[in-house]
């Protein structure tokens, strides 16, 4: 059974900081491509951010050079530090895992496990 329960989101001001984490069971994040997801009011849901089971990263270009993707393999748990936050960066934020190795090519579809979303609001 997969759990993803995500944690660290809030209000902030803009320009401020977040660090999100994704604390997983029932995968592994040295096995498989895992990601951060947003969605705001009234819109589809996006990929922010991917790492793949070797480390490899992928980034959205809104979010490049403010948004850092991490993960700590002993803890099972995935990270995404957000600096420098704008107020459209404000979403409720998802982790989500696949059984893919490796991010590349992937799309949203290929993301059967998700969390249950951590708010985000920047002001």
């Amino acid at each position: 059974h997969v759990q993803l329960v995500e944690s660290g989101g809030g209000s902030v001001q803009a320009g401020g900081s977040l660090r999100l984490s994704c604390a997983a069971s029932g995968v592994t994040t040295s096995r498989y491509c895992m990601g951060w997801f947003r969605q705001a009011p009234g819109k589809e849901r996006e990929g922010v951010s991917g790492m793949s089971s070797a480390g490899s990263t992928s980034v959205a270009d809104s979010v490049e050079g403010r948004f850092t993707i991490s993960k700590d393999n002993d803890k099972n748990t995935l990270y995404l530090q957000m600096n420098s936050l704008k107020p459209e960066d404000t979403a409720m934020y998802y982790c989500a895992a696949t059984s893919l190795m490796d991010c590349r090519g992937a799309t949203i579809g290929d993301f059967p496990y998700w969390g249950q979303g951590t708010q985000v609001t920047v002001s």
